[in-house]
């Protein structure tokens, strides 16, 4: 056992949990499954396939945003939303490859 060490330094793992953290809800999973097929979406995009409330989309698009996951950009009256770290995206791909016992 004494071979044993932690592969991943301390503020690597501590910055995964934060951000694991916060995507740890199946409609934020499914923002970010989104915002990877397309680039960037608006809320009434994101809303129309997604099938939920707008303050219930506009809540998580903020705590999204707030931590760091999500980026904005307006364009006229639209907000477009994208991932702004799209290293994010290796835990959807991670998300499609499980296989439950």
């Amino acid at each position: 056992m004494s071979n044993l060490k932690v592969r991943v330094e301390q503020k690597k793992l501590e910055q995964a949990a934060y951000v694991l953290r916060c995507m740890a809800h199946p409609m934020r999973l499914g923002i970010i499954d989104l915002l990877e097929q397309r680039d960037r979406l608006t809320v009434s995009q994101l809303q129309e396939v997604l099938q939920i409330e707008q303050s219930l989309l506009s809540h998580h698009l903020t705590n999204m945003r707030d931590k760091g996951i999500l980026g904005t950009h307006r364009e006229g009256k639209n907000i477009y939303y994208f991932l702004a770290d799209t290293n994010i995206t290796s835990i959807i791909a991670c998300i499609h490859n499980f296989k439950p016992h």
